[in-house]
């Protein structure tokens, strides 16, 4: 709890926002290529790059990957 003394209130919000927000997105990410269907083996391949790289492969799924589901 030392460490916490040396923040204000102010950067223990953004901290805990920033903690929320890289293992949050991740996970909407994952179950949202979960709930998707995709061709081939896209969804495999979509899945294993968010759980290996978490931030990095939903950023990548979110920003290119929810193109290429099938309606």
């Amino acid at each position: 709890m030392i460490l916490l003394g040396m923040f204000g209130p102010s950067e223990v919000i953004v901290l805990l926002f920033l903690v929320i927000l890289v293992f949050l997105f991740p996970l909407i990410m994952l179950i949202n290529v979960l709930q998707s269907e995709f061709e081939g083996n896209d969804k495999i391949m979509w899945v294993l790059l968010i759980i290996f790289l978490p931030f990095i492969g939903a950023l990548l799924y979110y920003l290119m990957g929810r193109d290429r589901r099938i309606k």
